[in-house]
């Protein structure tokens, strides 16, 4: 077996023990003396993570750790794999700063780097700093040849060839002070849209709501705003996404409704709230948490080159029938392992590199 096929089945051994943890954890009892060690050692890991980070809740990490395990399977894994021609990959360090929004948000292009014959240098965020450890620590113990080929590190990162960097615009004019000599994917904010017509079920508008609550909002893939038509019932979309009321309960959801709702009380803005979410009319699409900002259109026509336009913006476009590339309700946090951050190819940038 040549190295990269170690590492490939490393990968599809994490798949089977995501899928295999998720069930466990959905189970209401547990027999302890059966119980698989790394199980007890994952949920340890998410209750620490959960501690330090408190968006990082059980059910979101179990919700990114079963997407996960649906795409880490032989069959996925070698077929997305085959539209590449990896062997041509020449060996370097890619240096990895992570993000740390939403539970594991830099996990592909770790496995990017490793499937691709590469070593990583992977500096994480201090929001996200347990879970990808305790990863790495399963893939090491079933192939132990990655231990010399993974570092995590908090100091300053030398001896690298190519950088990943993932943060806000203000971070990215960092990187590219540091970094530009060197091959780079630099990452800035992103946000997600969902464009509505007045002719959505009631059921799209529901799945919308995942689109928006999942991980409270906080991922690139979240969708924060909106673009209506002239006249358009926000009553009918209040009602389809009332079942996530219970978000409220969240206290640190619940403390970013209360504080923005009496900043934009005092500014005299005009919302739109139902007690969970607001609404507010807004160019920008980079709105607070337990807010999503919307928009009004003329025509789908103009909409459609305003949204070519602002491409660099946008992550991911929520419609149906709108536009080429478009998502349907609910799959904004879905993504297939050919879905990439901002368009870029990371393996297709690594094998060039």
């Amino acid at each position: 077996m040549t190295e990269l096929e170690l590492r490939l089945e490393a990968f599809v051994k994490l798949g089977d023990l995501f899928r295999e943890f998720c069930e466990f954890s959905n189970k209401s009892e547990h027999n302890q003396e059966s119980t698989n060690e790394w199980f007890l050692k994952f949920d340890e890991t998410i209750t620490l993570a959960g501690h330090k980070n408190g968006w990082f809740i059980k059910e979101n990490i179990l919700f990114c750790l079963e997407k996960w395990g649906d795409l880490l399977t032989e069959e996925k894994l070698v077929k997305w794999l085959s539209d590449y021609d990896v062997d041509l990959n020449k060996p370097k360090t890619v240096a990895l700063i992570m993000a740390g929004n939403i539970p594991l948000v830099g996990f592909h292009d770790f496995m990017v780097t490793i499937l691709t014959g590469n070593k990583a240098l992977i500096k994480l965020s201090s929001n996200d700093n347990i879970l990808l450890p305790c990863v790495i620590k399963y893939l090491t113990h079933v192939a132990p040849t990655l231990k010399n080929e993974i570092t995590i590190t908090e100091g300053q990162m030398k001896g690298f060839d190519v950088v990943i960097a993932t943060g806000s615009d203000n971070t990215a004019r960092y990187f590219e002070h540091y970094f530009g000599n060197k091959p780079n994917i630099i990452r800035r904010n992103r946000n997600s849209v969902a464009v509505l017509t007045g002719n959505e079920t009631s059921e799209q508008l529901n799945a919308l709501g995942e689109d928006i609550f999942r991980y409270y909002g906080l991922g690139c893939r979240s969708v924060s705003k909106f673009f209506v038509p002239k006249n358009y019932n926000f009553n009918v979309f209040f009602e389809a996404i009332f079942s996530y009321n219970p978000i409220i309960n969240q206290v640190k959801y619940s403390n970013n409704y209360d504080y923005n709702k009496a900043v934009y009380l005092m500014s005299e803005f005009k919302l739109l709230d139902n007690g969970f979410l607001m609404l507010k009319e807004d160019e920008s699409y980079s709105s607070p948490i337990a807010t999503v900002f919307y928009e009004v259109y003329d025509s789908l026509k103009e909409l459609e080159l305003k949204l070519e336009a602002e491409k660099e913006k946008i992550q991911c476009v929520v419609g149906n029938g709108i536009i080429d590339g478009e998502i349907a309700f609910g799959e904004t946090q879905n993504p297939n392992l050919s879905d990439y951050a901002d368009g870029i190819d990371t393996v297709e940038f690594l094998i060039n590199a």
